[in-house]
């Protein structure tokens, strides 16, 4: 039995949930998401609460079950509160910058690398160490930030690179004489 599953996803007002065309839908202040259901998963819309139940008794519906509820709880959680990722950049002359569309990063390579932002994520630069993404779709959000981070994964001797906010980073000693 999964623990996650057998909670209800509660929809706040404000938010509209719809089932219809194998699609589940949630409307919201901050947009509008949508997932496919999936057959080995039923979905209950009642009372402002959706219950999803596993179909059949099959392995496959266990694994799918507790999956599906937290991808549906990330729809209300995206269109209500929506998600945030910050990441710190550490080094001498590292540094970014957003401009318009693009997150122009500088982070120690011969040439400047401009990144385009995908539509619906918000990208701001409080400082030029910080680099703030936000969006309603958690996968969106979590995937943006990982390609900013892949440019520069942070070093275990001195810690330089693009790390998470509350990130811990190993560090290793260096050389000894």
């Amino acid at each position: 039995m999964s623990r996650t599953g057998k909670k209800p996803v509660s929809i706040p007002a404000g938010v509209t949930a719809t089932l219809d065309g194998g699609m589940v839908s949630v409307k919201g202040p901050k947009g509008a998401l949508s997932i496919p259901m999936v057959d080995e998963v039923s979905y209950v819309l009642e009372d402002n609460l959706l219950t999803i139940r596993p179909a059949n008794d099959g392995k496959r519906a266990r694994a799918f079950w507790g999956m599906q509820r937290t991808l549906v709880q990330n729809l209300v959680t995206g269109v209500t509160t929506g998600f945030t990722k910050v990441l710190e950049i550490t080094g001498v002359g590292y540094r970014a910058n957003s401009q318009g569309k693009s997150l122009k990063l500088q982070l120690g390579y011969s040439h400047d690398i401009d990144m385009p932002i995908p539509e619906g994520l918000e990208v701001k630069t409080p400082d030029q160490t910080t680099i703030e993404i936000s969006g309603a779709d958690a996968q969106v959000v979590g995937q943006f930030a990982a390609e900013i981070r892949r440019w520069r994964k942070p070093e275990p001797y001195k810690g330089k690179g693009i790390k998470y906010r509350g990130e811990y980073i190993f560090r290793k000693e260096g050389k000894k004489k």
